[in-house]
C-alpha cells in the first residue's frame, strides 16, 4: 500500500493508493519542522485513528512538506512518521518538488507555492532549482497567507483600515491589540495564525482595499521569485495554493504587468502529485 502526503504548514493531505487506485483520503494538522518538533508530529498521529488503522499496511510513504529542505529538517519529519508506519519505506523531501511535480506538462516551466507561505522553483523535468531562498514570514513569503494577514493585522493596529472592513474586525474576529501581540508574539505557529485572517480578507475580496493590497503582494512575489529567473518570460509559470486559485484575478493582473505567461494554478497538488507516483509506482 503507497500513501503520498502533501503537507503546509497549516494542513496536509494524505491519499491511501491500493493496486494503482485510490482507496481513501485523510487530512491532519501542517507539519513544518521549523515550528514542529519530533515529539509534536509523533504525538499528532498517535491521536490519528485513521491513520493508525493502516499504519502497519503501509510500505512505501512519500511526504512532501513546507520547510523539509535539508537532512537534518526532513529527518525530524522521517522519525516521527516511523513511528506510526513502521514497516515504510519513507521518502521526505521539500513542498518545492511536490510543486514541480504537480505541474510539470512535459516541458521546463517555473513552479510556485502561494500558501500559507510562499516559495518558487525551476523545474525541467529532471532537475529542480531553487534560484532565491524561501526566508520565512518574518523577512519573506510575499504573496502568502502568512504575508496578508500581517498587512491586515498591521493596518488595523495603525488605523489605517478602511471603517467598513474596520468595523467588520472588530466584530466578526473580535481581536485587539493584546489578543494579536499574544498570538504573533508569545504563541507558536505565528505564521499560521497570520494566515488565518484569508478567510476574513477573502470576504472582503471585491473591496478596493483588498484589490489593492493583494495586486501589490503578487507583484512583490513574482518580481522576487519569478523574475530572478533568466527565462522567466519565455517559460510558463505555474502556481499551486489556496491564496493563488482563490485571488486568480489579481494573480494575473500582476502578472500581465510583468509580461508574464501563466500556466496552471492549482488549488491543491495532491491529485497530480499522486497520479505521478501511480504510473512511477
Amino acid at each position: 500500500m503507497l500513501l503520498v502526503v502533501e503537507s503546509g504548514s497549516t494542513k496536509s493531505d494524505w491519499v491511501l493508493v491500493e493496486k494503482k487506485r485510490i482507496s481513501n483520503r485523510f487530512k491532519t494538522m501542517g507539519f513544518n519542522p521549523f515550528f514542529h518538533d519530533e515529539r509534536m508530529i509523533t504525538s499528532a498521529l498517535e491521536e490519528n485513528q485513521e491513520l493508525h488503522k493502516i499504519g502497519e499496511k503501509i510500505s512505501d510513504l512519500f511526504f512532501y512538506g513546507a520547510g523539509c529542505s535539508s537532512k537534518e529538517m526532513n529527518d525530524i519529519i522521517k522519525n516521527a512518521l516511523s513511528k506510526t508506519f513502521i514497516n515504510a519505506s519513507i521518502h521526505v523531501d521539500h513542498d518545492l518538488l511536490a510543486c514541480a511535480l504537480s505541474t510539470y506538462e512535459e516541458e521546463p516551466s517555473i513552479s510556485c507555492i502561494l500558501g500559507t507561505g510562499s516559495n518558487s522553483c525551476f523545474f525541467d523535468g529532471n532537475k529542480l532549482l531553487e534560484k532565491v531562498p524561501a526566508l520565512g514570514y518574518v523577512l519573506g513569503d510575499e504573496g502568502s497567507g502568512s504575508y496578508y494577514g500581517k498587512k491586515l493585522l498591521t493596518d488595523f493596529l495603525y488605523g489605517k483600515l478602511p471603517s467598513d472592513i474596520e468595523l467588520d474586525m472588530v466584530n466578526s474576529e473580535k481581536i485587539n491589540k493584546n489578543i494579536i501581540f499574544e498570538n504573533v508574539y508569545m504563541k507558536p505557529n505565528a505564521n499560521v495564525y497570520l494566515a488565518s485572517f484569508m478567510p476574513f480578507i477573502s470576504k472582503h475580496k471585491s473591496h478596493s482595499y483588498t484589490k489593492e493590497m493583494i495586486t501589490k503582494g503578487m507583484l512583490h512575489f513574482i518580481q522576487n521569485h519569478v523574475c530572478c529567473y533568466e527565462n522567466h518570460k519565455e517559460v510558463k509559470v505555474h502556481f499551486i495554493g489556496t491564496i493563488s486559485y482563490i485571488f486568480k484575478d489579481e494573480l494575473n493582473i500582476a502578472a500581465n504587468q510583468l509580461n508574464i505567461q501563466i500556466g496552471s494554478i492549482i488549488r491543491r497538488p495532491i491529485d497530480n502529485l499522486v497520479k505521478y507516483h501511480i504510473r512511477n509506482s
